[in-house]
């Protein structure tokens, strides 16, 4: 099978392999993306929390709170100066707005409502500001809680939303930081599906580094890495961002339980624009 520069380009940046490392792998795989993945994390190229597909997308991600009900939203533009425009980050802080006034079930259900503010249908506002800022923008995802919610925004890039059993302003910040910063994707050990263990016991298994130990040593190992592992990815056993000295669970400990979370990336997983990467990637394998 041939091995295109585009096919090198999306191994890559799914992975963080270099050029050659991920032409190799297509190659051993026969062109197979997932068993080039797996086969690059098994060499110890690729990392197993590497987020599938590029952050490059721009625009903002914003929120709004009004009582026990919170909202995230993200909403996308072509460039950072647009996502820097005061008309645009006003629209995005109505829309957070809005989702929290008519708690829409996806996208589409928001676009179609009418605004609570001016009366307008949402879906015509954003054509006019289409027409008025003169890029494309677009919703491309929001989410709801209700209870006790809480959020942090970093800079329109990061954005969290928290929700816990009881109001305690100065913890919920903290949290809110800590999930900005650390990126846990569960509360805690018992969130984790089984599927998760498994895949990653199976990769672990098939390391080159552990190939040449005896099968109980090898389990032994296994275990403890997988261990370690979950921790890491969850909220409760992460060491508190502000005190390693204390996980998060100590610091809330008799405090406040914490039910949920939304950890929002802007861009994540979409891409920009193609420039001219896949003629790099042509030239620099020519040239080897």
């Amino acid at each position: 099978m041939t091995i295109t520069a585009a096919m090198v380009k999306e191994l890559r940046e799914k992975t963080g392999a270099g050029i050659l490392d991920a032409k190799k792998a297509l190659v051993e795989n026969n062109g197979d993306m997932e068993k080039a993945m797996e086969f690059l994390r098994q060499k110890g190229i690729a990392s197993a929390e590497k987020k599938m597909g590029r952050i490059a997308a721009e625009g903002l991600v914003g929120s709004y709170i009004d009582g026990n009900i919170g909202a995230i939203i993200e909403v996308n533009c072509e460039t950072d100066f647009v996502a820097k425009n005061e008309e645009f980050k006003a629209l995005v802080a109505n829309l957070a707005q809005q989702v929290v006034a008519i708690k829409p079930a996806n996208v589409e259900e928001l676009l179609a409502s009418t605004c609570a503010k001016c009366g307008q249908k949402v879906e015509d506002i954003i054509k006019e500001k289409v027409a008025t800022i003169g890029e494309k923008i677009t919703v491309r995802r929001f989410d709801i809680v209700e209870g006790c919610p809480a959020t942090y925004i970093h800079n329109g890039k990061i954005g969290v939303l928290l929700n816990t059993d009881k109001a305690d302003e100065t913890l919920e910040k903290d949290i809110c930081l800590h999930i900005a910063s650390n990126a846990p994707e569960f509360v805690s050990r018992e969130e984790i599906p089984q599927s998760v263990i498994d895949e990653e016991t199976r990769i672990e298994m098939g390391k080159e580094d552990l190939a040449k130990k005896p099968e109980n040593i090898r389990a032994k190992i296994v275990e403890g890495r997988i261990n370690k592992l979950m921790a890491s990815r969850c909220l409760l056993e992460q060491p508190f961002v502000k005190n390693p000295d204390q996980t998060v669970a100590q610091l809330i400990e008799g405090k406040l339980t914490i039910k949920s979370f939304i950890r929002y990336v802007l861009g994540e997983g979409l891409e920009k624009r193609q420039d001219n990467f896949a003629e790099e990637v042509a030239s620099q394998m020519a040239g080897k």
